[in-house]
């Protein structure tokens, strides 16, 4: 009976010091966030000195016209690129899914935008769009158009163009990898009922992929949402307000102004938005698989 009981806790003792660690690493900070937003924080206090304010903090940012600027264009970013990424990704992953020669080098060749450094993806970005010298504006001079300030009157647009650039090949590599894991059988059945390819896409495929691609479209609408470093790199957050997103915002806030207080704060919001999407991505997840599960039952009945 004892031996049975260590058998049975032996799996948890070995996790144990991992799942303390990773409570340590992940909870300790969140705590110190959350308890930082209540209080009017500077870095020249500590935190236990810093005087309590309650939610001051959250009502001076709801009204506070910079920081709805920050959400609204941050909402903006996130998904446009997002949706464009998933297109491309997507797309690419269905034309590429075949037997094609020298298809491992086409994949490496797709991922190394992924693998370089977001300060030097931000450094050669603003090296093309640079008004004179810039390869684009090379172009547009070369075909006798007038040269466009990219970093100037389509900043917001720009930075989204580099955006999709670097991540476009994440949402290839899983949705390609996805395509290839699904069953042969469904799509040799789907080719004897005389389904065209586009029928195969439509209802095979995409639906098979849709757990894998629900889970994708999560990751980097989250991590949309955290972009700082190509930004920062490209326009600062400029002109004016014009691609500062909250991640920027709150860097900003804390070592420019230096109000750790109010930074704390708007991580709490960023934090409460993500939360939202991600346990509403998980909602459409669990109905979609209801749903699913009620069709199979639906047609069973009907053989039956």
């Amino acid at each position: 009976m004892i031996r049975q009981s260590l058998n049975r806790l032996t799996p948890y003792l070995f996790m144990a010091p991992a799942v303390v660690i990773m409570a340590i690493a992940l909870f300790y900070p969140l705590l110190y966030m959350i308890v930082g937003s209540f209080r009017d924080w500077d870095p020249s206090q500590n935190i236990s000195e810093a005087a309590y304010v309650g939610l001051a903090n959250y009502a001076k940012l709801l009204g506070d016209a910079a920081f709805r600027e920050s959400v609204s264009v941050t909402l903006t970013f996130a998904f446009t690129v997002v949706s464009a990424e998933m297109l491309l990704g997507v797309g690419l992953a269905l034309l590429l899914d075949r037997n094609i020669r020298g298809m491992s080098i086409l994949r490496t060749l797709f991922i190394l935008p992924m693998m370089i450094a977001p300060v030097v993806v931000g450094l050669v970005w603003r090296f093309m769009y640079h008004p004179t010298d810039g390869i684009f504006n090379r172009w547009l001079t070369a075909l006798d158009l007038p040269r466009v300030d990219w970093l100037g009157n389509h900043a917001l647009l720009s930075v989204i163009i580099a955006d999709i650039w670097q991540w476009t090949p994440f949402i290839f590599i899983l949705s390609l990898a996805a395509l290839q894991s699904l069953p042969s059988s469904a799509l040799e059945a789907a080719r004897i009922d005389g389904a065209t390819g586009w029928q195969q896409i439509v209802h095979i495929k995409l639906p098979l992929m849709a757990p894998v691609l629900i889970v994708t479209m999560l990751l980097r609408l989250i991590d949309a949402f955290k972009v700082l470093e190509v930004i920062l790199v490209m326009t600062e957050g400029g002109p004016g307000l014009s691609t500062e997103i909250l991640a920027l915002r709150i860097a900003r806030t804390a070592q420019e102004f230096r109000e750790l207080g109010e930074a704390a704060a708007m991580s709490n919001y960023l934090l409460l938005l993500l939360l939202v999407l991600t346990l509403g991505m998980f909602a459409f997840t669990r109905w979609q698989e209801a749903r699913a599960r009620r069709q199979q039952a639906m047609q069973f009945r009907e053989e039956g």
